[in-house]
């Protein structure tokens, strides 16, 4: 008798940016992608974002506008669909091949997606004047957060997008060698924002930060 297979490769691409990417499609955590081995949308990236946005909706019933700074497949901005269907989301990504496989296998739709380098977006958009009331930042490239993501003037900036009431949430990896880094960037939020808690949802730590107390 023939036994399903626990996992199966729906499809295997090469990314300029984020390295080999694979989607996967498993019989527990459902279709998601990875780059370079690490699953970035879908499966269980999507079960933390389900929980830590549950959270934050206690703190933010109203979002009219929310910015995702590394949208890749979309699992945080179409969690954010659900549980606000009101708001009008803008997802950026510096690789369009996410984007893609995203619209392809996990259903992303109804996001205002712009392809560009998160950094650079936050500029124009602090140069417009444009405020949002709940912003997400997952801007890792495979396993690698970059250095540029934690400067202070990215996290000036950012700080600076928000509503007076608005929330920032920081995804990093804390798992082995990556913790102290983790903590280390914590500490540095903690000198921008007026509030930052800390969320531990299964491998990764979840920094939710607020413009005021």
């Amino acid at each position: 008798m023939a036994f399903p297979t626990v996992n199966k490769v729906l499809e295997e691409l090469d990314s300029p940016i984020n390295g080999k990417i694979r989607v996967v499609k498993s019989l527990g955590l459902g279709t998601y992608l990875q780059a370079e081995g690490l699953t970035q949308s879908g499966g269980i990236v999507d079960g933390f974002w389900r929980r830590l946005l549950g959270k934050v909706k206690k703190k933010k019933p109203e979002v009219e506008n929310c910015l995702i700074l590394g949208l890749g497949g979309g699992s945080a901005a179409m969690r954010v669909k659900k549980l606000w269907p009101q708001a009008e989301v803008t997802g950026v990504d510096v690789d369009p091949l996410m984007i893609e496989l995203g619209r392809k296998y996990l259903g992303l739709d109804g996001v205002e997606v712009v392809i560009e380098n998160a950094s650079d977006f936050t500029i124009d958009a602090r140069r417009k004047s444009q405020k949002y009331d709940l912003i997400l930042i997952d801007t890792y490239l495979g396993s690698s957060y970059p250095p540029e993501f934690e400067k202070d003037d990215f996290l000036i900036r950012v700080k600076g997008l928000l509503t007076s009431s608005g929330i920032a949430v920081f995804n990093r990896l804390y798992y082995g060698k990556k913790r102290p880094a983790a903590m280390k960037f914590g500490a540095k939020l903690e000198k921008v924002f007026a509030r930052v808690d800390y969320v531990f949802p299964e491998a990764n730590l979840m920094f939710v930060c607020s413009a005021t107390i």
